[in-house]
């Protein structure tokens, strides 16, 4: 595979695992005990660390593309064994 395709595959690992990584450890103003401002959703999170959500987006989509790039080599899932998991589905009849 070029380096290019891994670069692509390995941004879309990145952002997807941003919206997995984003909701953990927010607390809400009212969990933290504060105020909350005029107008703000009552569920809007009191303060985000984005360094922080930056750090753990990078550390876990690159264990995840790990896992993929080692698969990809390795052989361990492949379209046969995942046509042999799913029933078929003939469009012909429909």
């Amino acid at each position: 595979m070029s380096w290019y395709s891994l670069l692509a595959i390995y941004f879309l690992f990145w952002v997807f695992t941003l919206f997995l990584v984003l909701p953990y450890g927010v607390k809400t103003s009212a969990e933290v005990g504060e105020k909350e401002v005029p107008g703000q959703a009552p569920s809007a999170p009191h303060t985000v660390s984005m360094p922080r959500k930056l750090l753990w987006t990078t550390l876990v989509s690159g264990l995840f593309f790990g896992l993929f790039v080692l698969n990809w080599e390795m052989g361990w899932i492949t379209r046969a064994h995942l046509e042999a998991i799913t029933p078929s589905v003939d469009l012909a009849e429909s």
